[in-house]
C-alpha cells in the first residue's frame, strides 16, 4: 500500500484559502487608506503575531539558535518575496487592475517548477506536469473571467506596459522568494521560525524605505483615524502574512516546489465563493468551469504524488 504524507499539499491549499481571505480584508483596507499603507501596517501586525506565537510554541521570541546562513536565506527570501515582490504586486493592482495582475500571479507555479528543477534537482513526473498544467489552465479561466469596466481604458493607458512589467515582477518575486526560503528550511528547521525571519527582514526594509521617503507618520496616522481600515488590516495580517505565509513555508518544506506553488496559486479559486456570498457578485459559468478544472488538476497532482496511478496501472 502506498504511503504518502499529505501535510505539504494540505498546507498549500490552506495557504491559498487564507490568502483569499486576506485579499478581501486588504482590499477593504486599501480602499480606505491606500495599498501602500496597508502593505506597511500589515507587516507590523504579522511580526507581532509571529513573535507571540514563536514565544509560546518555541520558548523564545526569535530563533536565537539559527545560523547566520539561515538568516541570510530567509532575509533574502523576505526581501525578494514579501518586500519587493509585494510592492510590485500592489503597484500592478493600481496600473492594470486585480484581474490581469492575478493572471500574472497564476504563472508562479511554472516559474517555481523551473527554479526547483534548476536549483534543487526536483524532477516532475509526466502526470505531475499534467496536473500543474490543468490547474494553471483552470486558474487562467477564472482570473480571465468577469466584466472589466476599465479594460479598454487599461489597454489604452500609457502605464499599461509598466503595469505588465510590475505583474511579471510580482510573480517572479513570489517564486524566487519561495525558492530562497527552501534553502533555509533544510534539516527540519521550524517553518514558524523561518516565517518570522522572513517577515522581520521584509518589515525592516519596507519601514526603512518608508522613513527615507518621509511617510512613516502619515501611515500610522491614516490607520489611527480610520478604525475600520485598522480592523481590516489587522484581520488580513492574521490570515495572510501570519497564518498564510506560515502554511506556505510548511508546504515549501514538505513538498516539491512546483507542486506547492501550483496549489498555492489556487487563491483566485477560493475568492469566487467569498465574493459571491459576501459581496453578492455574479459568478459566471466560465468561472465555475475554471474552478472545476483547477480542482481536477489539483486532484491529479495529489493522486500522482500518492502513487495512485502507479498502483492502478501497475507502473
Amino acid at each position: 500500500m502506498v504511503q504518502f504524507d499529505y501535510v505539504g499539499m494540505f498546507a498549500a491549499l490552506a495557504t491559498a484559502f487564507l490568502w483569499a481571505l486576506s485579499s478581501i480584508f486588504f482590499s477593504i483596507g486599501g480602499k480606505r487608506v491606500g495599498s501602500l499603507v496597508v502593505n506597511r501596517i500589515r507587516l507590523m501586525f504579522a511580526v507581532l503575531w509571529l513573535l507571540i506565537t514563536h514565544t509560546i510554541l518555541l520558548g523564545t521570541p526569535v530563533p536565537l539558535n539559527a545560523s547566520p546562513e539561515r538568516w541570510m536565506w530567509f532575509s533574502l527570501s523576505g526581501i525578494v518575496g514579501l518586500a519587493i515582490g509585494d510592492a510590485f504586486l500592489f503597484q500592478a493592482y493600481v496600473l492594470i487592475g486585480p484581474r490581469i495582475t492575478t493572471l500574472f500571479m497564476a504563472s508562479v507555479p511554472v516559474i517555481s517548477a523551473f527554479l526547483g528543477w534548476i536549483f534543487f534537482n526536483e524532477v516532475l513526473a509526466p502526470l505531475e506536469i499534467l496536473g500543474i498544467a490543468v490547474t494553471v489552465g483552470g486558474i487562467f479561466l477564472v482570473v480571465m473571467d468577469g466584466n472589466s469596466d476599465n479594460q479598454e481604458k487599461e489597454g489604452a493607458s500609457k502605464n499599461y506596459l509598466k503595469g505588465v512589467l510590475f505583474g511579471m515582477g510580482a510573480a517572479t518575486g513570489q517564486a524566487v522568494g519561495m525558492a530562497l526560503a527552501k534553502n533555509g528550511l533544510t534539516d527540519g528547521f521550524p517553518s514558524l521560525s523561518g516565517t518570522l525571519m522572513r517577515m522581520i527582514a521584509a518589515m525592516a526594509v519596507i519601514w526603512l524605505v518608508t522613513l527615507f521617503v518621509g511617510k512613516a507618520r502619515y501611515s500610522l496616522h491614516a490607520v489611527s483615524v480610520d478604525r475600520r481600515a485598522l480592523v481590516a488590516i489587522m484581520m488580513g495580517s492574521i490570515v495572510g502574512p501570519f497564518l498564510g505565509v506560515w502554511c506556505s513555508l510548511i508546504a515549501t518544506q514538505s513538498e516539491v516546489l512546483g507542486i506547492a506553488s501550483t496549489l498555492i496559486a489556487m487563491t483566485p479559486i477560493f475568492v469566487l465563493p467569498i465574493v459571491y456570498f459576501v459581496f453578492k457578485e455574479k459568478v459566471t459559468r466560465r468561472a465555475v468551469f475554471g474552478t472545476v478544472v483547477a480542482l481536477l488538476g489539483a486532484s491529479i497532482l495529489m493522486l500522482a504524488k500518492a502513487g495512485f496511478f502507479a498502483a492502478l496501472f501497475g507502473m
